[in-house]
Formats: structure tokens, C-alpha cells, sequence
């Protein structure tokens, strides 16, 4: 039986060439682009023409356009805090954070998250330039996560932001995120609007309603920065992000406009969020009610001539055998309340002087009372 003999394709055209046989056409291999046959049309596509220098498509000169205009509205906001080294027995000023925020007015108030700034001990905000200057904490809602610093700046620096007038805002339209992640330089990134209406725990222990969802990308870094439209109006502040490893994971979430500008004129004008309730004395950490097992917030104290009291809401009574119950408000305007924060979230979609129908469990029985709200005072607990 004769054996079969295989050898490389590149042996055997030099085998042919050395024996003086006719030049064959060599068979290309894999990597060799065939040939196309008379009458057929070439497999490689025509090249791309390239595009002149200023060539843009209408989005991303948009994009660059809106981003030229709200750079020099966005700062970047530093905090430091006092560290102890026990065993040295000396404290030193470390930096301990850092985040975003942007020009409110020409006054020099800057608007940043609370969350940026709590706990800190001195302030530093750096404009687009580099400048860098101290700031001043004016006032926290941490309820909202809004925090407004004031800085002493040449009025060069101070290029506002652009307020959004309108707040009809839609699922799909495009979202522009501005802020200073990993302590870079100003960074862009673009998105859609991909949610409204969200919930989402604050930093000051109750839900944010009425949050934007964005999938562009919010870094660590972006919190306090302005979230924009494609005019480079404020629609919302970016504050924080959907993830399960701290980085972006294409869900981020940002306080609305309509929010940030009704709490911030009350910071500048007084110090603090205007903040709407009852007039009772209730406790916002609900220790009684968690211990009782209560859901509902219980009226502790109903300070004579307030609006509660005219209604006929009753606190707690005590006695030398302990205390009595008085009301527990179970439902505003046929809301269900379990908790301090169902009753805030609720009251806070008011305007003062609102009546509100209270519903009331007093020992057996259950009562709707009518109750103005009104503008708090700080030591009133709602």
C-alpha cells in the first residue's frame, strides 16, 4: 500500500519552481483578500471622506455649546476636618472630602449638597481658573440635601447659573452633568432624563420626593454639581447614585430645580429651610412609637392658641401613674401616616395656612380634625 506523503503548500511551490513546470497562480490563504471575478463588484468599501476641522452633527455642538457656557458657573467645594493623633498630642486640619456645586447669584452664594459639607470645618471653593477661595456655611436643609456657602470672590467669577423657568420636564430629553469627579478638572458627561418622580433616602433621615433619575454618569465627585438641558438651564442638582460597588452604574439621581428654588432663597434670606407643620410637639426619631409598636405619629405637646390646639388635638398627658396617649395622627387629607417622614413628605406639598384634614386615633375612637398649617419656628417640632 502506497503511504501518503503531505507537505507544506510552501515546499511544494518550490518544488515546481526548481522543475521548470509552467507558473501556476499560487492559492491564496486565508489572509489574502480574494479576488473578485469579471463582472463583480469589489467586496472593500469606499472609504469614508474625512470631515473638515469644524465639522459637528447638531448634538454635540449642543453639547460643547452648552458646556462653554456653565463651566465658569461650576466650582469645586473642599472641606477639611480636625484630625487628633492621640499619641503625637497634636490636631491638624486634614482635607476630607470634596464634591461640586455652582454660582447661585452675584452676591457669591454657591449651592452645594449638604452632605458635601457636613461635618466640616472650614470650606474651600476653587473656580474654573483655579482661584481658590474661603467659604462660609450660610445654611443646611439636610431634609432636601441643599447646603449654601457664601464666598468673598472678584464678581468676574461669579457667572450664575441659569434657573429653569419651566419644570415640565420629560422622560427622554437630554440631561448634561457638570461637576469635578476624582478631583479632576471639570468633567461632562451626557444622558436622557430616564425617571421622574423618584424616592430616594436623603441625607437627613427623610425621603426625597420628586427626584430625576439620569443615566449619565455621576462619579463620586459630581455631588452638588448642576444637572442641565440642552438650553444650560439648571433642571436639577446631581446628588447621588444607584450602586452596588460606588461607582456609576448609569442610574443617578439629582434634586429638582423646582425645589432647589424654593429652599435656597429661604436659606439666603434667613438661615434655614422654611420648614411647614402642625405647631405639636412631636418626636422625628419615634422612640415612644417604636417601643409601643405604634404606626401613626403620636402628639406629644399641643402649645396652648395654635392651630392644633383651636382644632382640638390633645398631646400626651402625665400623671403620677405615667402617661396617657392623646392623639396619634394616623392620615393628612386621606394620606396614610405610619411614620415622621409619610407626615413631613406630606406637609411639605402644602403652602402655609392650608387646612389639612388630621386623622386622629384617641383611645377607642377616631376623629378628622381640621388644622391650618403654618410656618415653624425652630423649636417647634412640627
Amino acid at each position: 500500500m502506497s503511504q501518503e506523503i503531505r507537505l507544506p503548500i510552501a515546499l511544494c511551490f518550490a518544488l515546481v519552481a526548481l522543475s521548470g513546470c509552467k507558473k501556476t497562480t499560487p492559492i491564496p490563504d486565508a489572509m489574502t483578500t480574494a479576488v473578485p471575478s469579471q463582472g463583480q463588484a469589489s467586496a472593500t468599501p469606499a472609504p469614508v471622506p474625512p470631515l473638515s476641522p469644524t465639522a459637528r452633527i447638531e448634538d454635540e455642538r449642543n453639547t460643547i455649546d452648552v458646556f462653554k457656557a456653565c463651566a465658569p458657573s461650576t466650582v469645586f467645594v473642599t472641606q477639611t476636618r480636625v484630625m487628633v493623633d492621640y499619641f503625637a498630642g497634636v490636631a491638624q486640619e486634614v482635607p476630607a472630602g470634596s464634591g461640586s456645586g455652582f454660582v447661585w447669584d452675584d452676591a457669591g452664594h454657591i449651592v452645594t449638597n449638604y452632605h458635601v459639607v457636613d461635618g466640616a470645618r472650614s470650606v474651600s471653593v476653587t473656580f474654573h481658573d483655579q482661584q481658590t477661595f474661603e467659604a462660609k456655611v450660610i445654611g443646611l436643609e439636610p431634609r432636601k440635601d441643599i447646603a449654601v456657602l457664601k464666598v468673598e470672590a472678584p464678581g468676574k467669577l461669579l457667572v450664575p447659573i441659569k434657573i429653569a423657568k419651566a419644570t415640565q420636564l420629560e422622560v427622554g430629553q437630554k440631561a448634561i452633568a457638570i461637576g469635578n469627579p476624582f478631583g479632576l478638572d471639570h468633567t461632562l458627561t451626557t444622558g436622557v432624563i430616564s425617571a421622574l418622580g423618584r424616592q430616594m433616602q436623603g441625607a437627613g433621615g427623610v425621603t426625597i420626593r420628586d427626584m430625576i433619575q439620569t443615566d449619565a454618569a455621576i462619579n463620586p465627585g459630581n455631588s452638588g454639581g448642576p444637572l442641565l438641558d440642552s438650553t444650560g438651564q439648571l433642571i436639577g442638582m446631581n446628588t447621588m447614585i444607584y450602586s452596588k460597588s460606588g461607582s456609576s452604574a448609569g442610574i443617578g439621581f439629582a434634586v429638582p430645580v423646582a425645589t432647589i428654588a424654593r429652599i435656597v432663597p429661604q436659606i439666603i434670606k434667613t438661615g434655614r429651610a422654611e420648614q411647614l407643620g402642625l405647631g405639636i410637639g412631636i418626636d422625628p426619631m419615634q422612640k415612644l412609637e417604636r417601643r409601643l409598636g405604634i404606626k401613626g405619629v403620636i402628639v406629644l405637646a399641643v402649645p396652648p392658641d395654635s392651630p392644633a390646639a383651636k382644632a382640638g388635638m390633645r398631646g400626651v398627658v402625665q400623671s403620677g401613674r405615667g402617661i396617657a396617649l392623646g392623639d396619634i395622627i394616623v392620615a393628612v387629607d386621606d394620606k396614610r401616616v405610619e411614620t415622621f417622614d409619610d407626615l413631613y413628605s406630606i406637609l411639605d406639598t402644602h403652602k402655609p395656612d392650608d387646612i389639612v384634614k388630621v386623622k386622629v386615633v384617641r383611645g377607642d375612637d377616631t376623629t378628622i380634625l381640621p388644622v391650618k398649617i403654618i410656618v415653624l419656628n425652630p423649636a417647634v417640632s412640627n
